[in-house]
């Protein structure tokens, strides 16, 4: 393969990434206009290659961490798509009950990605709960492609309600101080800015680059926010003016950030749109925040 900086990649590549990654452009169209870029050496199998995510090499909590108690559990959810597999990960040294925190998948079901963000949220001292909107298709296939197509054939509404239950299944466990949060990214993002005008009681919410509810939803909501947005991301930022006036005209609690030069998925540090320097800031507010509103 070609030794690809991603300096030298045009933003241009990575907002074609984001129109394939969301299904605005099928693989053979991706690949075409993707040909455009090709130049200097490169091929588009090398920049294919450098797109695509690195699921083995960008683990940074193992599934067998000894630190933690990590295990599959599955939960009702009627109104949803019934029984939801998910991962459940806590301290291995519990000694005293945990707020919970629900991580929701982007669009391509429950990816060693979001496990590993699972993991991680574990280890900051909660029980975190990531479930797979695609247990009632058989769970996610293996691959981010195949999990894409398979989400699509779900109603994001019903699978909202996968998410809600599993708030729910949290809040009752028995690890659980009873206060849950949501954090999610991409269509998870919305899920849990969704789940905050869907849940009176839900303790924090904080959505990664996350579609925006209608303004009139707004006044629903009472879970304190902490929304990050990616500078680069035009296509979910057309929202947020919007929103914005919405919270403020309702008064509600919110905190955003705008992270400068970044692109949509920069906390997913499997792709090259991982931005470091930004992806740690964001989780370190959020871990802070959780602890703040979940104790």
């Amino acid at each position: 393969m070609d030794e690809i900086k991603k300096e030298a990649i045009k933003q241009e590549v990575f907002d074609l990434y984001d129109d394939y990654a969301h299904n605005r452009v099928d693989r053979r169209e991706f690949m075409q206009q993707l040909s455009a870029y090709a130049v200097g050496g490169l091929t588009v199998a090398s920049l294919m290659s450098f797109l695509m995510p690195d699921y083995q090499g960008a683990v940074q909590i193992k599934p067998n961490d000894p630190r933690l108690k990590s295990e599959y559990v599955n939960y009702s959810s009627p109104q949803g798509g019934g029984t939801i597999k998910a991962l459940l990960s806590q301290p291995a040294d519990v000694k005293k009950k945990l707020g919970g925190i629900v991580v929701v998948h982007e669009n391509r079901g429950l990816n060693p990605h979001i496990k590993d963000v699972a993991r991680r949220a574990a280890l900051a001292g909660f029980v975190s709960i990531a479930p797979d909107a695609l247990t009632p298709l058989g769970g996610y296939p293996g691959n981010d492609d195949q999990g894409r197509e398979l989400q699509s054939k779900r109603d994001r509404n019903e699978m909202l309600t996968d998410f809600i239950a599993a708030a729910d299944f949290l809040k009752n466990h028995k690890d659980c101080n009873g206060k849950v949060g949501v954090v999610g990214f991409c269509f998870g993002g919305w899920i849990a800015n969704m789940m905050a005008v869907r849940l009176p009681d839900l303790g924090a919410a904080v959505p990664f680059y996350g579609g925006q509810p209608a303004a009139e939803d707004v006044p629903k909501i009472k879970a304190p926010l902490l929304l990050h947005y990616a500078a680069l991301d035009t296509r979910v930022n057309e929202g947020w003016p919007a929103y914005e006036t919405a919270l403020k005209n309702n008064k509600k609690a919110y905190t955003a950030y705008m992270y400068e030069n970044a692109n949509h998925g920069f906390h997913n540090d499997t792709t090259p749109r991982y931005d470091k320097a930004a992806a740690e800031l964001a989780w370190k507010r959020t871990i802070d925040f959780f602890h703040d509103k979940l104790k």
